[in-house]
């Protein structure tokens, strides 16, 4: 398995759609047999998601990620575990021992599960007779 984590200075990049750098590590049965650290290529959504498929990634670990550019990537095969913050070695170690759900990795202010129920509707306008 490939598991992608966007890193700047040891920790999970705030947003994925604008890191420049990509932590590649291959992990198999539950141990790393190797990691690349790449510049990230394609600031534009279709291609930076080809690029991070065709690296052969499984899983992509990362903090705040554009819903067209997740779809684009779970289309493409990449399992998106967004929403993550801390630093990059300690939330490796806790997705390889199945701890990643703690809140402890949660980004401050995605707690509760409340995504796109402020305002509005994804995609849509606002709903004021709510």
């Amino acid at each position: 398995m490939r598991v992608a984590i966007p890193a700047y200075s040891g920790r999970i990049s705030p947003v994925f759609d604008a890191a420049g750098h990509l932590l590649v590590i291959e992990i198999v049965n539950g141990r790393e047999l190797g990691r690349n650290a790449l510049v990230m290529q394609a600031p534009e959504s279709l291609r930076r998601a080809r690029w991070v498929a065709g690296l052969g990634v499984n899983v992509l670990i990362c903090g705040a990620i554009s819903w067209p550019l997740a779809a684009l990537l779970g289309s493409a095969g990449v399992s998106v575990i967004s929403r993550k913050c801390g630093p990059v070695e300690e939330v490796l170690r806790a997705f390889m021992s199945g701890g990643l759900s703690e809140d402890a990795f949660v980004m401050p202010g995605c707690r509760g599960g409340r995504r796109g129920k402020r305002g509005g509707r994804r995609g849509g306008r606002p709903d004021f007779n709510r």
